[in-house]
């Protein structure tokens, strides 16, 4: 009787669990008492569109602890500021043999030095390649 117990109450737990994640996956609406949606920034669109954007990839990035290290200081840099976009916040930080290479897209020209600097900042100013791409709010 305890183990049937046990695993109905095991059951009921992971029902409840995946409620929460399915309700946390699923985007918020716009309430009718805020001015700005509540939609994820997305700039795949973007990205394919530019033929540039193949210098340094994520994949490209082994195993290095230097390199993670390298990776980890720029993006903690970045999500801390929090006068940058999510457009910025999303960029894409890939670190090679010490080389930072820094793609995607941002809102301004400030942010992308933004971001430039806190990348040489961390790598040094010969060791970062700065391919991000500036694209104004439609």
């Amino acid at each position: 009787m305890k183990k049937r117990y046990f695993f109905l109450v095991l059951a009921s737990v992971l029902a409840g669990l995946a409620a929460q994640s399915a309700v946390a996956q699923t985007p918020r609406a716009v309430s009718s008492d805020t001015a700005t949606p509540t939609t994820r920034a997305d700039n795949s669109k973007a990205n394919k569109m530019d033929s540039t954007n193949t210098t340094a990839t994520a994949d490209a990035q082994k195993d290095n602890a230097n390199d993670r290290k390298i990776t980890q200081s720029i993006r903690k840099s970045v999500m801390a500021d929090k006068s940058l976009s999510t457009y910025a916040h999303n960029v894409k930080i890939v670190a090679i043999n010490g080389s930072v290479t820094l793609n995607g897209v941002v809102r301004s020209d400030q942010e992308r030095a933004s971001i430039e600097a806190k990348a040489v900042a961390v790598a040094g100013q010969s060791h970062v390649v700065n391919d991000l791409k500036v694209t104004p709010k439609s």
